[in-house]
């Protein structure tokens, strides 16, 4: 299994109303992605310095599977909408171990 991890920083125009769009549509791409087999999408509330805005956590059975997703027309959707709304985004991915 592969793990993506993406954190938003959101510019400060908007923020709120943002933040819960891209949410709804980070969620929408469950059923809609096929190789999508996971995804959790979290809003922060702790403000802090180091704090981000949102994050989701996809699951991926292969690399493939997460090339295929980012590809994917309706996750080009929420890319843009996302690129247009926050200030940076920092991701991790990694393959999970069965254990």
């Amino acid at each position: 299994m592969l793990v993506h991890i993406v954190m938003f920083k959101f510019k400060e125009e908007n923020k709120k109303a943002n933040i819960i769009q891209a949410k709804q549509m980070l969620e929408n791409l469950m059923g809609a992605v096929p190789t999508l087999k996971s995804i959790d999408v979290g809003v922060n509330f702790i403000e802090a310095d180091r704090a981000m805005d949102l994050s989701l956590i996809a699951v991926f059975e292969s690399k493939g599977g997460l090339d295929a997703y980012d590809k994917h027309p309706e996750h080009q959707k929420v890319v843009t909408f996302i690129k247009s709304v926050v200030e940076y985004s920092k991701a991790v991915d990694y393959h999970k171990s069965e254990v």
